[in-house]
């Protein structure tokens, strides 16, 4: 995983745009403990925040120029347009993100002007870790910081997912920006997306490492089958609603969803019950790790990857030969896939002795029978996106 001396950082961006900085921002990426495909059907997730993340160094202009560089995506060079370009433009490739939250805050009466941005992220891009999310939320925090709009963390999470929804064109709930906008050092959170309320459990694995498996298969999330699994998760609601008062799958027990699912067709049940089951599980697993009965935990872990496997459909070979792996490996107390699924990466609970041995049993694993090779990291939980203090911009 990439690493970045903010020195190298600050001297680039002299470089990149004759001018130098000392504000400097950082938002995290996050995985998601378990709870996946819930949140944009009204149920629960329990993610947290990860010290990898993209960093953002900005310096304000005197015109209304906004130009924006990424050192990982050098080849596309400066991306430049004005303050009042509100149009998404495939050629300005990732800078759409940053135009993105420039054009929504206006468009709610903010005055933003021009700017000097640069990027630099070390969350694998496609892997499923919220790259996108984290590129949102530093852009946002660090235009309410500069220019002294006055928002709430909320008002930013909300931002985040309105990019994604409307100017990208991704249906996603609003996890991914709750975690990296809310994120708490050391715990992870308990989230209802239909009323955002949330707590905040510390995630005490003693003697336990959590590790990220990157199966390195790039998956595009508006080019997945992401926004078919949502039309078909709201195509069983609508069917469901006549026999039961709900407004989202997530209000409904696994009891009550098989008295009244009998009739749909297979591929709209197996997805409900996907999205029903995993609330349930995400509930008791938040209970699970408060009470410290780790075990219990990564069984749940297990059955949310066969659920996504059998019912969703969102694993895939890559995924699945991962995860498999993993969960035959010593010391080994859970696995499963997170994020939305068509490859990225999948997370384990390891014990910390047996972990290099894990790591080293399931790439072998995945290389022999993918073919290439997955890559492996031991994660920790740290804050929401924040702004860098002096002593780490210097």
């Amino acid at each position: 995983m990439l690493s970045f001396d903010m020195g190298q950082l600050k001297q680039q961006f002299e470089e990149v745009f004759a001018a130098s900085t000392d504000r400097a921002f950082f938002a995290p990426g996050r995985i998601n403990l378990i709870g996946e495909h819930t949140d944009y059907n009204g149920g629960h997730v329990f993610p947290c925040a990860i010290t990898f993340g993209t960093y953002g160094l900005v310096k304000k202009r005197e015109d209304d120029l906004i130009r924006v560089y990424s050192r990982n995506f050098e080849d596309v060079g400066i991306v430049s347009f004005p303050v009042t370009d509100e149009t998404y433009e495939a050629s300005h490739d990732w800078a759409n993100y940053v135009k993105g939250v420039v054009t929504l805050l206006r468009q709610d009466g903010h005055d933003i002007r021009g700017f000097d941005f640069l990027l630099a992220g070390n969350i694998p891009n496609g892997a499923g870790l919220s790259s996108s999310a984290s590129l949102e939320l530093v852009t946002a925090f660090m235009l309410n910081e500069v220019y002294g709009l006055g928002l709430e963390r909320i008002d930013l999470v909300r931002l985040g997912q309105k990019v994604e929804n409307t100017f990208i064109g991704v249906n996603s709930g609003i996890m991914d920006q709750f975690a990296i906008g809310m994120g708490k050092a050391g715990h992870a959170m308990l989230l209802d997306c239909e009323t955002l309320h949330h707590d905040y459990a510390p995630i005490l694995l003693d003697g336990y490492d959590i590790v990220i498996m990157n199966t390195n298969k790039r998956r595009e999330l508006a080019d997945s089958k992401y926004n078919e699994r949502r039309r078909e998760c709201d195509t069983a609601l609508g069917l469901i609603q006549p026999k039961v008062e709900v407004e989202s799958l997530g209000q409904l027990s696994l009891k009550i969803f098989e008295q009244v699912a009998l009739d749909l067709p297979e591929t709209l049940r197996k997805r409900a019950r996907h999205a029903v089951s995993e609330n349930e599980r995400t509930k008791l697993a938040y209970t699970a790790l408060q009470e410290g009965r780790l075990e219990a935990f990564g069984e749940l872990m297990n059955a949310s990857h066969a659920s996504l496997r059998d019912d969703y459909e969102v694993t895939g070979l890559e995924l699945d030969t991962l995860v498999a792996a993993a969960q035959g490996c010593e010391g080994v107390i859970g696995a499963r896939m997170t994020g939305a699924g068509f490859g990225g990466c999948a997370i384990a609970i390891v014990r910390q002795t047996d972990t290099s041995a894990m790591i080293e049993q399931t790439s072998a694993k995945y290389e022999e029978t993918i073919g290439y090779a997955s890559t492996c990291y031991v994660a920790s939980v740290g804050d929401g996106v924040r702004e860098l203090v002096e002593e780490e911009v210097k």
